[in-house]
C-alpha cells in the first residue's frame, strides 16, 4: 500500500496544536503520525489523499495565531499497519479503573478486587484506542449514563470504541458508521473480539445514510471535529429519539459555545460538559 508523507510546520509550535492538527486530519484519510521539532508528520494512503480537503481543514483551525505550513513525499514503502499491531498501545485507564481499554498484549496491572470493564481494541491504524483526551471524556460520560435497553447511534465510529463500550454497559443495540471503509472493517473486527457483533450494526458512509436509518436512538455520539459536527447535527437530530441524548467530542474548548448555539438552534440543551487538556466533550438533551 502506497502512502504519501506529509510534513507540517506548525507556527508557533505547541503540542496544543499538534493533537488539534492530528485530530483534524484524521477526519480526511490521514492514518498516523509522528511529531518532528516543528511540527508534526502524517501518513495517507495515496489512493486516499484529497489535498482540496486538507486545504479547507488547514483553513477552520481554530487556533487563530497559528500557521501550518506542509509538504508532500511519497513515504517509504513499508507495512504502517503491522508497524502499529506489533506497537500496539499501553492500557488506558477510566474513571480509576471502572473502564479498561487495552489491547489484549499489553494488559492493565490491577488488583484482583478491581472492577472494571475490560474493552480489547485492535486498532489497526482506525482513530479510538481510547489514548486521545476525546475518546475518554466520551467514555467517561457514557460511564455516567443509565444505558441499559437504550438503543445509540455512532457516527464516526473509527474503532467502534464507543459503541462497544456501550453495549458493554448495557445498551440493547448500537448502529455505527464511518466514512472510511477500513473503519468500519476495524469495527466489526473489534465488535467479534468483544463478543457483541450480534448487536452491532456497522454501516460504511458519511451522515447522509441516516436519511434512509427508519430508527430513533436514545443516545447519539460522535467523536470528530468541529466542523463535521455542525454540519451533521440537524441530521443526528432526525433520528433522536424523544427525552435522548447527543454526546459530542472532538473540538476545542473554545468551541463550546458554537456546538451550544447550534444545539439551541435545533432545540437541544446543553446538559454538561468536561474538558482534558483543552479538549471538550459535551452533552445535549432532547426533550
Amino acid at each position: 500500500m502506497k502512502y504519501y508523507k506529509v510534513d507540517f510546520t506548525i507556527q508557533p509550535c505547541s503540542q496544543d496544536a499538534r493533537d488539534i492538527l492530528a485530530a483534524m486530519t484524521g477526519e480526511v484519510g490521514f492514518e498516523t503520525f509522528e511529531e518532528s521539532d516543528n511540527g508534526l508528520v502524517g501518513y495517507v494512503q495515496q489512493a486516499l489523499f484529497n489535498q482540496e480537503a486538507l486545504e479547507q481543514t488547514l483553513e477552520f483551525f481554530p487556533m487563530a495565531e497559528t500557521h501550518i505550513l506542509y509538504t508532500v513525499t511519497e513515504a517509504e514503502d513499508k507495512d504502517w499497519n503491522e508497524q502499529w499491531e506489533q506497537e500496539g498501545f499501553d492500557p488506558i485507564i477510566i474513571d480509576d479503573g471502572k473502564m479498561v481499554i487495552h489491547d489484549g498484549r499489553h494488559l492493565p496491572q490491577l488488583t484482583p478486587l478491581t472492577s472494571h470493564l475490560s474493552i480489547e481494541i485492535d486498532a489497526h491504524l482506525a482513530f479510538g484506542t481510547g489514548t486521545h483526551e476525546t475518546t475518554r471524556m466520551i467514555c467517561a460520560t457514557l460511564l455516567k449514563e443509565e444505558l441499559k435497553g437504550k438503543k445509540l447511534l455512532d457516527a464516526g465510529c473509527g474503532t467502534g470504541i464507543l459503541g462497544i463500550a456501550a453495549l458493554k454497559l448495557g445498551a440493547e443495540s448500537v448502529t455505527a458508521y464511518d466514512i472510511d471503509e477500513w473503519s468500519s472493517d476495524n469495527t466489526r473486527h473489534n465488535a467479534v473480539i468483544n463478543q457483541v457483533d450480534n448487536r452491532m450494526t456497522i454501516l460504511c458512509g458519511d451522515a447522509t445514510l441516516l436519511d434512509a436509518i427508519d430508527e430513533h436512538f436514545d443516545y447519539v455520539v460522535a467523536n470528530i471535529n468541529r466542523n463535521i459536527l455542525l454540519q451533521d447535527m440537524e441530521r443526528f437530530l432526525q433520528v433522536m429519539a424523544k427525552d435522548s441524548k447527543l454526546i459530542l467530542s472532538g473540538f476545542y474548548t473554545e468551541d463550546i459555545p458554537l456546538l451550544e448555539a447550534k444545539g439551541q438552534e435545533l432545540g437541544l440543551t446543553l446538559e454538561s460538559q468536561r474538558e482534558d487538556n483543552h479538549w471538550a466533550c459535551i452533552t445535549l438533551r432532547r426533550e
